[in-house]
């Protein structure tokens, strides 16, 4: 294979784990380094640290080789994803499988640094993630299952710190549950026209008119119930520093809002595609909490 060639494959695999995408693993990545936080009252130390980021990365490039050959008949009909390296055959079936595995091989290496109660939650968080590209046929809101797959980093880092995954790591769960139900309705609506075509189900088509007010009251709950669940279990003192990191996601979603109200490609594109700063501003915010005396 000549030189050019291999150039080009290899662009179509950092196309296929969205390597020129990066709000996809960010947005696994700032809940993840949050708990992080939270479990350990502070810095987790630069190993958990290095093993949690580089994990959520890989997993999340897993996610997309499978992701991308479940859809594969499906995606040639998005205008979105058309050309996809799956869908328009640049990269094999066989060759996409193998690469998420060895990604996902490779994150359990990573895993297998930490101790005994992370390892076996690893197997929960894999088979959720499996799951997920599936549940689009069969699931009238399969963002609910992909809000799980997206927040499976919230208990791992608990078991990775404490051993065991208490109420808290739980709660948090849920609440990011409903910030990936919002942000996800957000990329659901790009594509509701063309989803509607080929008998997808998405949370847009099922919640139809209500999109935009499901997707505000997705934000809020998330936002109210890390805060309720921080300031009643974790024996965190939620200073100012806290209030203005959620203050300021409340400003991004009402920006959010705004941005899909129309219901445009464009405008709903733009609002996912800002979300990972939203969990940037409530990680700074629990990190400069821990970090003031």
């Amino acid at each position: 294979m000549s030189g050019g060639k291999v150039s080009v494959l290899g662009a179509h695999y950092l196309q296929l784990i969205r390597w020129d995408r990066p709000a996809g693993w960010l947005l696994l990545l700032w809940p993840t380094l949050s708990a992080l936080w939270i479990a350990s009252g502070g810095f987790p130390g630069w190993h958990l640290l290095t093993v949690f980021t580089l994990g959520t990365f890989l997993m999340r490039s897993a996610g997309c080789c499978l992701n991308d050959v479940a859809d594969r008949d499906f995606d040639r009909h998005v205008k979105r994803t058309a050309n996809r390296p799956v869908t328009s055959g640049a990269v094999s079936v066989k060759a996409a499988l193998l690469l998420g595995a060895a990604l996902a091989l490779a994150a359990f290496g990573l895993v297998l640094t930490t101790n005994t109660a992370a390892v076996s939650w690893s197997f929960a968080a894999l088979a959720v993630a499996l799951v997920y590209p599936y549940a689009k046929r069969h699931v009238a809101m399969p963002q609910a299952v992909l809000g799980v797959a997206f927040s499976f980093g919230i208990p791992m880092a608990f078991a990775a710190v404490q051993g065991h995954v208490p109420l808290l790591a739980w709660l948090l769960l849920l609440g990011n549950l409903f910030w990936v139900l919002a942000y996800d309705t957000e990329y659901a609506m790009v594509d509701r026209d063309d989803d509607l075509k080929i008998g997808m189900k998405t949370s847009a088509i099922t919640l139809g008119r209500f999109d935009v007010a499901a997707v505000m009251l997705s934000y809020f709950l998330y936002l109210l119930i890390w805060t309720l669940a921080l300031a009643s279990l974790s024996g965190l003192a939620l200073n100012g520093a806290y209030a203005v990191g959620v203050a300021l996601a409340v400003v991004q979603a009402v920006w959010h809002g705004c941005l899909i109200r129309h219901r445009e490609r464009a405008g709903c594109f733009k609002a996912f595609r800002l979300n990972h700063w939203l969990g940037f501003t409530v990680f700074v915010g629990l990190a400069v909490t821990y970090a003031l005396p």
